[in-house]
Formats: C-alpha cells, sequence, structure tokens
C-alpha cells in the first residue's frame, strides 16, 4: 500500500464503496409513493429497504471468509456486476415481489464491495491510523446512502423513481471498474492471514461482543428513524412533498464530518466515551422528533446522524484496534449484527408504526438506545482500568 498513490487509493476506495451504498436506500424517500403505486401497506413498501439490509447481514459472514483467503479483485468484479445488474432489473420490474426479490440479491453481493474493502484496509493500515480510516471509510458509506436518497426522491417528480436505479447501477459498474483496474494488488501472505480468531471465538470475546451489539442497537435506531419518517412527514399534520422530505435527507452530509472526527475524538478520550455521548445525543434528537414543527424535525435530523455515526465510527475503530488477525471476519461479523439490527429495526418499527403512529418508532428507538449506551460505559470502564494498570 506504501509504494502506491495514497490520494489515488482514497478515491478509488470511496468511490466504490459510495457506489455500492447509492444502491441500497434508493427507495426510502419515495416509499409513500411505492405504497400508493403498488397498493400495499407501509410495512410491505418498506421491504424495498429492508430486504437489501437483511440480504447484507446474511452475506457478510462469507465475504468476511472469502476475503481473508481469497484475491480480492476478482470478488469485487463479480459482485459489482450482480449488484449492478439487479439495479437493471429494479428499474424494468412491474412486480413488487420481484422487485423485492432483487433487492435481496442486491444486498447479498454488496458485501464484495464494502466488507472486503473494510477488511483489505483494516489489515494494511497501521494500529494508530485505524480510528481515523474506519472514520473517512464510514463517510463514503454516508456519501453513498446520501446520494441514493437523493437520486430516489429528486428524479421520481420529473421523471420516475426508477431512473434513480439505472443512474445507480451505471455508478456501480464504474466503480467497480476502476477498483478492479487501479487498486493495488493485495499482496499478503493469505494462508497465514486466513488464521486467527473464528466466528464462535469473536462472538465469545467480550470486547468484540461488546462492539458488536453496540453495532446491532445503533443501526437499528437509525434505519427505523429514516424509513418511516417519509410517512410520518408525507402525513397530517406535516403533508410534506417527496421533494420536501427528500431535502430532510441532507441532513445525512453531517455523517461525513462526524466520521473521521469521531474517530480523532475516540483516539483523544476513548471509544467508550464517545459511544456514550453518541447515544445521548441519539437519544435526545429521537425525542425532539415528536414535536409537531418541520424546524425542529429538521435540527433533530442532524442530531441522529450526528450520535448515530458517532457511535458506529467509535465502535469499529475499537474493534479493528484490538485485532491482529482474521480482519475479515471480525469485519464481516461487525456487519452482520449491524445490518442484522436494521433489518430487525425496520421490521418491528413497522409494528410500531402500524399500532401507535410515529409514537411507536420513537419509543421503541429511544428504549433500543440502552444497548450503546450500556456497551460505551463498559467501554469506558475497560478503558480506564487499562489506563491505570
Amino acid at each position: 500500500m506504501t509504494d502506491k498513490n495514497p490520494f489515488v487509493l482514497q478515491v478509488l476506495v470511496f468511490a466504490l464503496v459510495c457506489a455500492a451504498f447509492t444502491e441500497i436506500y434508493i427507495t426510502q424517500p419515495v416509499l409513500p409513493v411505492l405504497r400508493v403505486e403498488f397498493g400495499v401497506d407501509a410495512t410491505t413498501a418498506s421491504w424495498t429497504i429492508a430486504a437489501v439490509v437483511l440480504g447484507i447481514a446474511l452475506s457478510n459472514l462469507p465475504f468476511g471468509m472469502l476475503s481473508d483467503r481469497y484475491p480480492l479483485k476478482p470478488i469485487i468484479l463479480i459482485g459489482g456486476f450482480i449488484v449492478a445488474s439487479c439495479g437493471f432489473f429494479c428499474a424494468i420490474t412491474e412486480s413488487l415481489t420481484f422487485l423485492i426479490a432483487a433487492r435481496f440479491v442486491q444486498g447479498l453481493f454488496i458485501p464484495s464491495l464494502t466488507t472486503c474493502i473494510a477488511a483489505y484496509l483494516a489489515r494494511s493500515l497501521p494500529a494508530e491510523s485505524l480510528n481515523v480510516v474506519m472514520g473517512s471509510y464510514i463517510s463514503a458509506t454516508v456519501a453513498g446512502g446520501l446520494l441514493g436518497r437523493l437520486l430516489g426522491g429528486w428524479i421520481h417528480p420529473p421523471l420516475h423513481w426508477r431512473f434513480a436505479f439505472v443512474s445507480s447501477s451505471l455508478l456501480v459498474l464504474a466503480a467497480t471498474g476502476a477498483a478492479f483496474h487501479w487498486l493495488p494488488r493485495d499482496e499478503r501472505n493469505i494462508t497465514n492471514n486466513s488464521g486467527g480468531p473464528g466466528f464462535i471465538q469473536l462472538i465469545k470475546t467480550k470486547e468484540s461482543l461488546r462492539t458488536y451489539l453496540a453495532a446491532f442497537g445503533a443501526f437499528f435506531v437509525f434505519s427505523s428513524i429514516f424509513n418511516y419518517m417519509p410517512f410520518y412527514l408525507s402525513g397530517p399534520p406535516f403533508e410534506a412533498s417527496t421533494e420536501v422530505i427528500t431535502l430532510l435527507y441532507l441532513s445525512y452530509v453531517i455523517g461525513i464530518i462526524i466520521g473521521p472526527l469521531a474517530g480523532k475524538l475516540s483516539n483523544r478520550f476513548g471509544n467508550g466515551l464517545t459511544m456514550v455521548l453518541g447515544a445521548i445525543i441519539l437519544g435526545a434528537s429521537v425525542g425532539a422528533t415528536l414535536f409537531k414543527s418541520l424546524l425542529v424535525i429538521t435540527f433533530s435530523l442532524v442530531g441522529v446522524c450526528a450520535g448515530f455515526f458517532s457511535i458506529h465510527a467509535s465502535a469499529a475503530g475499537s474493534l479493528n484496534r484490538n485485532l491482529t488477525s482474521g480482519q475479515g471476519r471480525a469485519n464481516s461479523l461487525y456487519v452482520f449484527f449491524y445490518y442484522l439490527g436494521g433489518a430487525v429495526g425496520i421490521t418491528l418499527s413497522g409494528y410500531g408504526y402500524f399500532f401507535y403512529g410515529w409514537y411507536g418508532v420513537a419509543g421503541l428507538a429511544i428504549t433500543t438506545l440502552f444497548i450503546p449506551f450500556a456497551v460505551g460505559v463498559s467501554e469506558l470502564v475497560n478503558e480506564k482500568k487499562i489506563g491505570e494498570s
């Protein structure tokens, strides 16, 4: 890695991860439109997001093992082609069932573009740089998530939400080709790197399990809030249009700043304190969404993003700082818990929204935040003990 231009490497990684994440959230701002167009309820329409998230959760472990055992470039090439092909299919299908199925397949192969790159960075960088670099990697996920939402929300009114799938799939093809051509060769000893702790051992390790639970709880809350926000705002008393709802997703931009910043704060004050503060900010911001004011909700979504990405960056940094081998498996297990939390959150919050409206979504979110908060406290105590020894 050191014999290559680091700026070029950062651009390639950012472009690939950003393009992959663009595919995930395309339908989120137009969920109320899909509900009407296909004649389904909010929970069913939300499966156009939940199916992708579930697919990512299920395939991260296999791709984590593959990234520890095999060269990176062929995995990226195959995965990128399948993700883009499914995107083109989503643009033409008239069946919601086939649309959800194609989205699930996309989710299965997105880790070939994201988890594998995370493992590549984790084993290629010195330990003191990991928090900041993982924060930068997270910034790429932020940019991709924002771009996908903007494509879905802003292309819909003048054209149709289907055109957003065409645009995002072309981006995936371009980023995949560039990464395959210009990424430095993975020169590690594959046989030696395939060692290290296995999945069961990682789960049994207290430090690793804590970060996995924090990822589960944080994304449970974040995905639930942003997935049901369009339904909340499109109804009374707001009656917000798709364009207005899409504008609110610009709050996501704060994550591009918070990712690296949280990494630096974790280096200085510890991952535990960063996680605790993130949970507090996230919980307070979720509570603020209960105010029937579009202005208050706008600022609260900024807080939701700031709190969530603080937890995410500090948890990912904490995990990777404790690893000496098996980074692929460890990171894939982290992302498995992360996206499993998202899938569970979207599903359970759907029932909360059906029975109790936005109060059900917010109440469930605040309750779940006790998980990353407790993990942060445990990390803080552990870091203090290490500092005193």
